[in-house]
């Protein structure tokens, strides 16, 4: 993958995208912002959906989902920064492709922020039941409060929130990875198990683990007086993504095996390693779930104001007010008893795998044609025609199968 040219255009260094206050983001944080918003729970999720599947498919997955939406993260990227305007997904949708696209990019949006939030609801309070002993809505409950203020306080709050919490995830990551090494019943050759006829359904939950495009306007912002390190952040971001969604699961089944993994896998990766694995491992996931609620909650936000031109997010009543009708459905869909964590992120990963394989290729088409400027930074051999179609066959193709699957045409994955 290679783009060329990275620069400032004299449109962008005359700062002409500002049309509102941001706050700017450091490089760091921008790219923790990526890592925070995919190691979410889909990266808890991801071992469980292989059991069936296995390593090497799950990895393959990875791989190739990977580079796929890095490609489409830099697609929007480049739309950003051919517009003045500080635009979400369903803004440029509105603005490059027309009115329907629009609310087919905002449902997108929707489904997949209620999905990951939902999950990070029920997961939460699985956690902190393990953690604390005490019942999981009042686990979710002490999981909302500060997830939600940080949601309400905004993009630098995110960011920062992010980078420090990163950080130690990586610390308390690396120190787990070393203990599962070290560990006398640790298997690698659990990493051979499994069947490859169940890897289809792995990639929608992959999907989802990768499910950062929708962060990028949001950091475009950020970077609106330096948006030539803008692209420079989401790859970094992306290549340390795929290493911890490999390494994660690559610990939890080498140490325990295919068929001992439950739904939230840190829960038996820290029981098969001790005590203090097992709080590490479970602060770990919360860590993991509260700065992917941030980042895709705070998009989530920052697209209703788009969405519906409320104006300025950062009035304090009108943010509330958004606020509450992002993070209490979630809240109560995690407690009605209609969906599981994994199928939760499942689901969420087929729908907006499709539109998200689709929307940024037309996105980037009508930015070329119709944008403001021509920056300097461009995506280059990454747009090309079969590249392209290929994309969106593969999600397509996801899509088919996950509906199939579920009327119990095809083999599910768990």
């Amino acid at each position: 993958m290679s783009c060329e040219n990275i620069g400032i255009s004299p449109a962008l260094a005359a700062g002409e995208r500002t049309l509102a206050p941001v706050k700017s983001l450091t490089f760091l944080e921008g790219v923790a912002m990526i890592v925070g918003t995919n190691i979410g729970a889909g990266v808890l999720s991801i071992a469980y959906a292989s059991s069936k599947a296995g390593y090497l498919p799950l990895l393959f997955w990875l791989v190739l989902v990977g580079c796929v939406t890095t490609i489409s993260m830099l697609y929007v990227a480049e739309s950003t920064l051919r517009t003045r305007e500080h635009l979400q997904l369903s803004g440029l949708a509105r603005r490059y492709v027309g009115g329907f696209a629009s609310w087919v990019m905002f449902a997108s949006v929707c489904v997949n922020s209620i999905g990951a939030l939902t999950a990070y609801m029920s997961g939460s309070g699985k956690l902190l039941q393990s953690l604390l002993g005490i019942s999981p809505a009042l686990g979710s409950l002490l999981f909302f409060i500060p997830a939600a203020l940080v949601l309400y306080l905004g993009l630098k709050a995110i960011g920062r929130g992010e980078k420090f919490i990163s950080i130690g995830m990586v610390a308390m990551l690396s120190a787990l990875v070393i203990a599962t090494l070290l560990k006398e019943t640790t298997q690698m050759r659990n990493l051979l198990d499994g069947d490859w006829l169940f890897m289809v359904p792995v990639f929608s939950v992959v999907v989802f683990c990768f499910s950062a495009q929708y962060i990028v306007p949001e950091m475009a912002r950020g970077f609106a007086d330096k948006p030539a390190q803008l692209p420079k952040a989401i790859i970094v971001g992306m290549v340390t993504t795929f290493v911890l969604l490999a390494v994660v699961p690559m610990s939890v089944i080498a140490l325990s095996g295919l068929g001992n993994i439950s739904d939230v896998a840190t829960i038996s990766w820290g029981q098969a390693l001790g005590q203090w694995a097992f709080f590490s491992a479970n602060i770990f996931a919360l860590c993991a779930m509260l700065t992917s609620y941030w980042g895709l909650g705070g998009s989530f936000v920052s697209n209703i104001f788009d969405k519906f031109r409320l104006g300025d997010d950062e009035r304090p009543l009108r943010r509330f007010g958004v606020l509450m009708v992002v993070v209490l459905p979630p809240f109560a869909l995690a407690y009605s008893g209609l969906v599981s964590f994994v199928n939760a992120l499942y689901f969420a990963g087929v729908f907006s795998g499709v539109i998200l394989s689709i929307m940024p290729i037309l996105i980037l088409r009508g930015a070329r044609k119709h944008g403001d400027q021509v920056p300097l930074w461009q995506c280059n051999w990454i747009t090309h025609p079969l590249l392209q179609v290929s994309i969106v066959l593969l999600y397509l193709g996801s899509a088919v199968y996950a509906i199939a699957s579920l009327f119990g045409y095809l083999p599910a994955g768990w």
